[in-house]
């Protein structure tokens, strides 16, 4: 039986149940393995993922219960294959010979991939490059991938569901990773494992970069969303760049749950510890349990980033264009009020 990590630290468990063999049981109990000295994770998949442009590490069982969860297929329910840290090196080795763009540590990020590409394999089909395309890569370094084209960046990820709350397996991934390879080790977290002891330890292992989902700003909402407080994640800008880790935060626009009042608010709080923090918008689209919610429009995701914007934020992008953009003139209109890069 592995105990609970956060009420050992004083902190509340997580919304942590997840389906396995058709019953519920916290994600540590089923998509994590412990023996003497071993340890293995519940993996979804492993590939190179695209608009990021790196290897992303699907993991299975999170510690949130997420009503939008675009992931809840294999997040929370065990899903997958058994892997020890060795067999997650195995698979960067093999993808660190591929990479063909070399990225400094701030660019350890999902934010800075569009400053290289958009993914959208217009030289590589048509010899010609799209009219939103950044012009810095070679066609020769666009490859295909299960998700798409693009560039092969010099960053491993782990994404999917979050068990950030049981530290050790992503200390010895780390160790590992840093030690037999040139690769940026990014987690994407929703931060509520990450309490102090844990990124003290992860800043050792040698983890380089967060990309930290703030679900709301408001409490109750991210009880309501998640089933969790978010008291010390919105303390968590201020611990990661304490600790010199790269950081981008990540919010969505959901209509009538997370508007622009709330991304105002978490833009502020960013604002407070670095202004150089990269932020994105992403558009909601309904999925899971909120699938009768719909998403923003392009008039709302404007005056959000607009809105965000006027905080002092200098790295501020909308995401999901495709879900509020659907027409070449709501792409001009986006241009014209936005600017290129920042969609």
């Amino acid at each position: 039986m592995i105990a609970c990590s956060m009420k050992e630290q004083g902190f509340k468990s997580g919304s942590c149940n997840v389906i396995a063999g058709g019953g519920k049981n916290s994600a540590c109990q089923v998509t994590l393995k412990k023996k003497n000295s071993q340890i293995e994770r519940l993996i979804s998949a492993i590939h190179l993922s695209r608009p990021e442009n790196y290897l992303s590490i699907y993991q299975s069982g999170c510690n949130f219960s997420c009503r939008k969860c675009h992931s809840w297929y294999f997040s929370k329910y065990a899903e997958g294959e058994w892997y020890t840290p060795e067999q997650i090196l195995e698979a960067c080795l093999k993808y660190n010979k591929q990479v063909n763009l070399i990225e400094p540590r701030h660019k350890a990020t999902a934010f800075h991939a569009h400053d290289t590409c958009r993914c959208c394999g217009s030289c590589v089909l048509y010899q010609q490059k799209s009219p939103l395309c950044p012009g810095v890569l070679k066609p020769s370094q666009i490859t295909l991938s299960p998700q798409g084209f693009g560039p092969v960046r010099n960053i491993v990820a782990f994404t999917g569901g979050d068990l950030t709350c049981q530290v050790d397996f992503y200390l010895r991934c780390a160790e590992l990773i840093k030690r037999h390879t040139n690769l940026w080790v990014l987690i994407e977290t929703n931060g509520y494992g990450l309490i102090p002891r844990h990124l003290d330890l992860m800043q050792e292992a040698g983890v380089d970069a967060f990309w930290l989902d703030i679900k709301a700003y408001h409490e109750e909402v991210h009880q309501w969303l998640t089933g969790c407080s978010n008291q010390w994640i919105l303390q968590l800008p201020a611990e990661m760049k304490k600790r010199n880790f790269t950081i981008e935060v990540l919010s969505l626009y959901i209509p009538q749950v997370v508007e622009t009042d709330q991304l105002v608010q978490i833009a502020k709080l960013l604002s407070q510890t670095d202004k150089e923090i990269p932020f994105t918008i992403l558009a909601f689209f309904p999925e899971y349990q909120m699938k009768d919610y719909r998403s923003p429009n392009l008039s709302e995701m404007i005056w959000a980033y607009q809105e965000v914007k006027k905080v002092g934020l200098k790295n501020v992008r909308l995401g999901n264009t495709g879900i509020f953009a659907k027409s070449e003139k709501e792409i001009e209109i986006l241009l014209e009020k936005v600017g290129l890069g920042n969609f």
